[in-house]
């Protein structure tokens, strides 16, 4: 992505509102966007954000050139001073967010721009598309991850992505979220993460039967020799001859340091507590007993339940295109604009008859609350960026919206964080992005910190996200004003 000039992946109407700034109002005006999203995916507990890197290489590259300003002046609403002014246009804005691999809800900001309303404004659609599918599969990747209890999840659904992006940064965010490896060999070196993968049925098929094509495979791979077992008969002819395979590679001193099956058809639960006896019998107890074939994270949880004796799960199409739930929901929306006599911003809010479309005005950040005494997560405080709190006094927190629901929070009882942090001051990149495989382990400490009731996949509880004080009351002064 650092690579390429991305600058009108906009919708027309970013550049059109950009003129008609330049020409009708003050450009430089300076104003806040916050980004978020609504509802969590698939009717979880929880999403995971992810796609902050991209975001940061997409505004580091941010300019108009010379095929972009002709390009625009081809479309034939475009004034020349206003290309002109193009020619010269990069971001000089702040950007804070909340770090990729953070267990997130909805309505706090997961990014928030402090910009010059142009440069605001033109980002908006690209950092959507960005944040919004990472955060999308990121959040996928965890139910899988999760529902695996422990074992082993592959993602390699790159075939079956929505193009070559879709997959590679799909990659990236299932690996985030907890995946051990990808079969995507281009995430694997962008990224630095595990490929990981055994071979086609087209394999067995291609050598004269499938016994010679196993020993040519673990001739080949001995310290990776998984065989995929289902292609003629797997109980009758692939999992005997496995077994054949790995009693001589053992009588020849081949150490069977990484080696198993893999089910790809069938009753996964039947077929792998029957392949697991026929591998115990033969002294195979550590083998490996992988499956795939349109798995999620339902079905995974069903067969755990049923006792399936497979310990690796490769999950591809279900997973890369988050297929029961194809969309995160991310908007971008105007909190603030600045006084320029006072240098104050003063709160926007955008009203709408449905509720939950009502957006938190003003300068915002997130304070995350914590039990201290379990270090799970008791509840997320959206509150103005200048508040401070003190957890050696009490705190008071309650419903937004039926406030007579309030919890009071005794001294020392809790700690709290903020989420947010500094990735662009003045236009140039503070903030270091970890490696994927960092993020991952970050990921995986986020998880241990919500309630195991809130990763059902079914029904889980629900993180309260409250409202500070001081920001409710500005919300309901401003609707007041407006006679909401």
């Amino acid at each position: 992505m650092s690579e390429r000039n991305l600058t009108l992946l906009t919708d027309l109407y970013e550049l059109t509102m950009m003129q008609g700034y330049f020409k009708e109002k003050e450009q430089n005006e300076t104003v806040i966007f916050d980004a978020f999203y609504r509802n969590n995916p698939d009717n979880n507990g929880y999403a995971i954000c992810a796609g902050l890197e991209q975001v940061i290489e997409y505004i580091k590259n941010l300019h108009f050139d010379g095929e972009d300003i002709d390009y625009l002046r081809s479309v034939g609403l475009f004034d020349e001073d206003f290309l002109d002014y193009l020619k010269d246009f990069h971001f000089t804005g702040d950007i804070y967010a909340i770090p990729e691999g953070t267990v997130v809800f909805p309505r706090e900001p997961l990014v928030k721009v402090i910009a010059p309303i142009m440069e605001a404004q033109l980002v908006e659609t690209a950092l959507l598309n960005i944040i919004n599918h990472q955060s999308l599969i990121a959040t996928k990747a965890a139910r899988v991850v999760h529902a695996a209890q422990g074992d082993g999840v592959m993602e390699f659904g790159l075939r079956r992505a929505q193009g070559p992006d879709a997959g590679i940064y799909g990659a990236r965010a299932a690996m985030i979220a907890g995946c051990i490896g990808t079969s995507n060999v281009l995430a694997g070196k962008l990224f630095d993460v595990p490929v990981k993968g055994t071979h086609a049925h087209s394999w067995i098929m291609s050598f004269p039967d499938e016994l010679t094509a196993f020993r040519t495979y673990a001739r080949l791979y001995p310290s990776a020799c998984i065989l995929l077992v289902d292609t003629y008969d797997t109980l009758k002819s692939g999992v005997p001859n496995a077994i054949r395979v790995f009693s001589e590679m053992r009588r020849a001193g081949i150490p069977l340091t990484f080696y198993g099956i893999r089910l790809d058809s069938g009753d996964l639960a039947y077929l792998s507590k029957e392949a697991k006896k026929m591998l115990d019998e033969a002294g195979f107890t550590d083998a490996v007993i992988s499956a795939s074939n349109d798995l999620d994270e339902t079905l995974i949880s069903s067969l755990k339940q049923q006792g399936a004796a497979i310990n690796s799960w490769g999950v591809g199409t279900n997973l890369i295109t988050s297929k029961d739930c194809p969309s995160f929901g991310g908007v971008y929306k105007l909190a603030a604009i600045m006084d320029k006599a006072t240098g104050k911003f003063i709160p926007k809010i955008k009203l709408s008859e449905n509720a939950e479309k009502i957006t938190n005005p003003g300068n915002k950040t997130i304070q995350r609350i914590y039990n201290k005494a379990t270090g799970k997560i008791i509840a997320d405080l959206i509150c103005l960026a200048d508040e401070q709190y003190d957890t050696s006094q009490p705190l008071l927190i309650f419903d937004p919206v039926q406030t007579w629901k309030k919890t009071n929070l005794a001294p020392n009882s809790y700690t709290m964080r903020e989420l947010m942090v500094p990735i662009f001051k003045n236009g140039q990149c503070v903030y270091q992005s970890p490696k994927v495989m960092d993020i991952r382990s970050y990921c995986r400490h986020e998880m241990g910190t919500l309630w195991e009731e809130s990763m059902r996949l079914e029904f889980p509880h629900r993180t309260h996200v409250d409202l500070s004080e001081p920001l409710w009351n500005m919300k309901n002064e401003l609707l007041q004003r407006y006679k909401i």
